[in-house]
């Protein structure tokens, strides 16, 4: 009977192991984001340095809004919303190619304090995964480093959940 709670611990830690991670977002090798150089939708010119000491959603999409793309920014809205006071310490930035078709205007009266950037092909490259195409949305951390990367489809209380822990451990940004 005294041995029976030791053997259960044994057992529980061994054989009926919980996973260990916590995040929703797929955890990414820290490492600063290149100063990617473009344009705002008003022509003034956008540097990816400017936005040091906020957390930055990133969402990159090359070509024109798709009804996977209009999903993806509003995940990273709704996500930014849920932090409450706290939400002015995170900026939603869409990166599109110069190529692609103006943002509709109900798109961006949907989506107000979103900064809408368009970058030439050079720059382009300089993105994280940008030669593959990639759709995803990253967040990248008020010292300039990319942190983790969320799918195209995020699941927006468990993007909001990663947010709210790193907002709370934070005291930068």
């Amino acid at each position: 009977m005294c041995a029976a709670p030791v053997i259960a611990s044994y057992l529980a830690y061994y054989w009926f192991r919980p996973g260990a991670r916590t995040n929703y977002g797929e955890l990414l090798d820290p490492k600063p984001t290149p100063d990617a150089v473009g344009t705002r939708l008003d022509g003034e010119r956008f540097k990816l340095s400017e936005l040091r000491g906020k957390w930055v959603l990133l969402a990159i999409d090359p070509s024109g809004c798709d009804d996977e793309c209009r999903g993806k920014l509003y995940a990273t809205r709704q996500a930014r919303a849920i932090q409450g006071r706290e939400q002015d310490r995170i900026v939603r930035v869409w990166v599109q190619g110069v190529d692609a078709p103006a943002p509709a205007s109900d798109l961006l009266e949907q989506h107000p304090g979103l900064i809408v950037v368009r970058l030439d092909a050079a720059q382009w490259a300089l993105l994280p995964e940008a030669a593959m195409g990639s759709r995803r949305i990253y967040l990248i951390d008020p010292l300039g480093n990319l942190v983790l990367a969320y799918p195209a489809s995020p699941d927006i209380k468990r993007m909001a959940r990663d947010l709210e822990r790193l907002l709370r451990a934070s005291r930068i940004g």
